[in-house]
């Protein structure tokens, strides 16, 4: 039970032991009354029920008992068993009673009077023998098979839902979705305490699974659409973000990994818990640049998550590898985490809902996602993405390094998804084009909180990692690649011939050299 729940006046409440589902509900659901859980099949009502009572158990030392009109108790012992749920041990502790209420629909008839009383006795058994806390009854519409007045379910309905608050148990009770109503018959929805309704959508071949608490009495609670993600880890619910914009800053300087880009940052490298900005066109070096801030923060001995949309780990690793940065041995220490997956596996919110989940279960100090703009869709899509996804990110004080491709034209625009609003600290990559040369240069367009440079510097990628190079001005500009090299070339002869214009001579004085009036030696005439 979650007793915290008392402020503001709100309900008593269990809690799920799905995170996600628990803040969007403000603590869990109502204790001692009955949730509805409702939906199509496939939505993963069975799941939700099982897991209620599994975490109940394990968490809560909740017993619980799960009433079964379809499946039988092994078939669901080895279905949870891919989410790592034994309910053997559960069943053997005295935690758990799966019951299985056979019910053929061909042998229901309608006839006299109907009532739950056999059912009542059945469970109230169940619920006295172990304690039982929570109670699933899967599904409601089995139950009343066949039945056909809508006055009597509506009255047995009523008597089921309140003998349940009489027994003072938690309970969820799953319904199949109907046509124009929630529930098959209609009726449950409106007797209910609590609704939540879980859907499959389908959008551009792409499937999200989508939950939404339609009421809870006495209680306030998230009322948009939340995706879900149902693994082999789990069901995962992403959870309420900061729409309040009240995150925790800190002024406290991350490296970059790239010490020249440290000093053009005014604070020594990027605000801990910032999102970060790195963008360019193909071959500009973006994910060296990511993969230099996981290097630096796992050589700190802090966690880093890489998410990597485009390349394999293995990839990146042995690409990264070339200019001397040694990724693999943070994996192997544990410090270095790649999760990576092709934006098309899911929709944008079963991104989200992913990656929210890795990072609770990691626990990282910084994050690397590479690239963003591997989403494709619609501006508004992906902008609301990107916008939660920051938001959880600073919710949690995690410092995030984002990349993005640009074309040539976009390179200071920042593109269609209207990025440049969302980040804290902007590096842009881009070609420096001169005497027929493409050479590499970057600059900071933005960064909040910091007297940054506002100077273009080339850096070059070597077998040592990225390198920046020193500002070199003439009179014709900042010169870059060979006509820098030309220049300072030409710069240290004439230091060196100035060094041997001074050295003393035979007497003593300073060496003087003939100079030549242009006419040519000889007697004069």
């Amino acid at each position: 039970m979650n007793d915290n729940q008392y402020k503001y006046g709100q309900l008593r409440k269990a809690a799920t032991g799905i995170d996600g589902l628990d803040a969007i509900t403000e603590g869990g659901l109502p204790a001692g009354r009955p949730t509805l859980l409702c939906g199509a099949a496939g939505c993963g009502k069975t799941l939700f029920g099982v897991t209620f009572l599994v975490e109940g158990a394990l968490r809560y030392d909740d017993a619980g008992v799960f009433m079964t009109f379809e499946e039988r108790p092994q078939d669901i012992a080895e279905n949870v068993k891919s989410l790592g749920y034994n309910l053997d041990e559960l069943i053997a502790a005295k935690k758990l009673i799966i019951d299985y209420v056979k019910i053929e629909h061909g042998e229901n008839e309608e006839s006299g009077e109907y009532d739950l009383e056999g059912l009542f006795v059945r469970l109230g058994y169940a619920i006295d023998k172990i304690g039982a806390k929570r109670v699933v009854l899967d599904t409601i519409e089995n139950l009343f098979a066949g039945l056909s007045n809508s006055a009597i379910l509506r009255s047995e309905l009523r008597r089921l839902f309140t003998w349940l608050k009489e027994k003072n148990v938690t309970a969820i009770i799953t319904g199949e979705r109907g046509e124009g109503h929630l529930t098959r018959h209609g009726l449950e929805e409106y007797v209910s305490d609590c609704v939540i309704l879980l859907e499959n959508r389908v959008q551009n071949q792409i499937t999200t699974r989508l939950l939404r608490i339609v009421k809870y009495r006495g209680s306030t609670h998230g009322t948009n659409e939340y995706p879900f993600l149902i693994d082999h880890k789990g069901i995962s619910v992403l959870p309420i973000t900061s729409a309040g914009l009240r995150h925790q800053t800190s002024s406290e300087p991350v490296p970059t990994g790239i010490p020249g880009l440290d000093d053009m940052l005014g604070a020594g490298g990027y605000y801990r818990g910032s999102s970060v900005l790195i963008s360019g066109a193909s071959g500009s070096g973006k994910t060296i640049f990511g993969s230099h801030f996981a290097n630096a923060t796992c050589e700190r001995g802090e966690r880093c998550v890489y998410f990597a949309f485009e390349e394999s780990p293995g990839q990146i690793v042995r690409n990264v590898r070339s200019v001397g940065l040694d990724l693999q041995k943070h994996v192997d220490a544990g410090l270095l985490r790649f999760e990576a997956a092709r934006p098309t596996l899911y929709g944008f919110e079963m991104h989200l809902a992913r990656m929210n989940r890795d990072l609770d279960e990691f626990q990282p100090s910084t994050t690397i996602i590479d690239p963003i703009s591997a989403f494709r869709g619609s501006e508004s899509e992906v902008h609301s993405c990107l916008l939660r996804m920051v938001d959880i990110l600073k919710t949690k004080g995690i410092t995030a390094v984002m990349t993005r491709l640009n074309s040539e034209a976009e390179h200071v625009g920042g593109g269609d998804q209207g990025i440049p609003s969302l980040i804290d600290t902007w590096v842009s990559l881009g070609a420096l084009e001169a005497d027929g040369e493409r050479n590499r240069g970057l600059y900071v367009l933005k960064s909040r909180g910091m007297n940054h440079s506002n100077q273009i510097r080339e850096y070059q990628i070597t077998k040592h990692g990225i390198h920046l190079l020193d500002v070199y001005r003439s009179v014709d500009g900042v010169l870059v690649g060979s006509a820098r090299r030309h220049a300072q070339a030409v710069q240290q002869r004439k230091i060196r011939a100035a060094a041997n214009d001074k050295k003393p001579g035979a007497d003593g004085l300073p060496a003087v050299k003939a100079r030549s009036n242009g006419k040519p030696r000889g007697k004069s005439r």
